[in-house]
């Protein structure tokens, strides 16, 4: 049996439906950032190890928006990522790869891991490995249409939909059967950001988060 109790993290990201990524911008930046996406409703907020002070701005959202936002660590690609990323205090792994390494070392954390995956064999691996979901990736690759059929026989595996998703399209994938999304430059507009219009940013984030909204209500 592949179905098993989720995490207390999972489940609060089951209930949000997104997750939104940091990625590439400037640490001066980024607090600012933070802050709108967390006033538009944005709960679960990763930052990839790939980002000019990503360490320190996990640790610094993680202190300053505690019991708001929960702070994950994205692009996790090896066991030294892991370890700063916990160290920083990451409550989640994201990775666009699965490592074995990287899942036994959140699984004695307990920390929730979430590596990336694409085939049927990898999702699979991945969960009887112990991943508490599985980032299916890279979704503006494969599309909505394969998340469809792959969702028909690995229905109990939840999966976090990354790449491609958008303000027109979110809904779709949602009901697809995708237990979240991962939201990049969608979301976190690096043009906004550059330009300082955080009011706007925030009022991106309120029209994804009003999305989701309208998912649950149906």
């Amino acid at each position: 049996m592949l179905s098993r109790k989720p995490t207390e993290l999972l489940q609060a990201l089951s209930e949000r439906k997104i997750v939104a990524i940091i990625r590439g911008i400037s640490a001066d930046k980024g607090d600012a950032a933070a802050q709108a996406l967390a006033d538009g409703g944005i709960v679960f907020l990763e930052v990839t190890l790939n980002t000019d002070g990503a360490l320190g701005m996990i640790s610094r959202f993680r202190e300053r928006y505690e019991g708001r936002l929960r702070i994950g660590a994205g692009t996790v690609l090896d066991l030294d990522d892991a370890r700063e990323a916990a160290a920083a205090g990451a409550e989640y792994l994201i990775s666009p790869n699965f490592d074995e390494e990287v899942l036994q070392f959140g699984l004695e954390r307990g920390l929730d891991v979430w590596p990336g995956t694409m085939t049927p064999t990898e999702i699979v691996r991945a969960y009887k490995a112990g991943a508490s979901a599985v980032k299916l990736f890279p979704m503006a690759t494969l599309g909505v249409g394969y998340l469809k059929e792959i969702r028909a026989p690995l229905d109990r595996i939840p999966m976090v939909a990354t790449g491609g998703v958008n303000l027109q399209n979110i809904r779709t994938v949602l009901d697809a059967g995708a237990a979240a999304v991962g939201l990049g430059s969608n979301l976190v507009d690096k043009k906004l950001i550059a330009e300082g219009k955080f009011e706007e940013l925030r009022a991106l984030a309120q029209s994804f988060t009003d999305e989701v909204e309208g998912v649950r209500r149906a």
